[in-house]
């Protein structure tokens, strides 16, 4: 194979990967220091006032992400625990939702740009009212915007979906 076409085949390649990546929101995760040593290995904390949830690793240890937190009168604090696990869930609005927006459709299919949910779905419960979610919405995770779930960017919901297990404390703070 003559070289002009391997050096372009290599150029092209190179732009591919950079505009794939360019496509990608950056991994809003740190590994840091948690000093609460109450918290196990594991265990999920939502601290809905700095917009961040960490994954304990280990005594000490979390891995930080950025989330989005309910609005105002839409928060919550207490203790949950991971009672579903999904891959690109259907999602099918709450009745205060659909309320809010009765132009919504019963049901939005998984894996649908108009999906809320996005890549995964963490339930919370008992009750299945909250989740940790990804969302194709990302320019909202930071913010105060969801009815009480936490949003998450899919490439990091992913990551702690693949972290998590079935019966996983989640602490959700102020």
């Amino acid at each position: 194979m003559p070289r002009r076409f391997v050096a372009r085949g290599l150029a092209l390649a190179g732009l591919t990967l950079a505009l794939a990546l360019l496509g990608r929101p950056a991994a809003a995760r740190d590994v840091v220091g948690m000093p609460d040593a109450r918290y196990r290995p594991g265990t999920i904390v939502i601290r809905t006032g700095e917009r961040r949830l960490y994954y304990v690793v280990a005594p000490g240890e979390a891995i930080r992400y950025t989330i989005a937190v309910g609005k105002a009168g839409k928060q919550w604090r207490g203790v949950k625990y991971v009672e579903e696990m999904q891959v690109d869930p259907a999602w099918s609005p709450p009745a205060e939702v659909k309320r809010d927006n009765p132009r919504l459709p019963d049901v939005i299919p998984g894996g649908s740009p108009r999906n809320p949910m996005g890549a995964r779905v963490i339930g919370l419960g008992p009750g299945g009212e909250y989740a940790i979610h990804g969302t194709n919405m990302p320019k909202t995770v930071g913010t105060a915007a969801s009815y009480g779930c936490f949003r998450m960017h899919n490439g990091d919901v992913i990551d702690l979906y693949a972290r998590v297990q079935m019966g996983t404390p989640v602490v959700v703070l102020p």
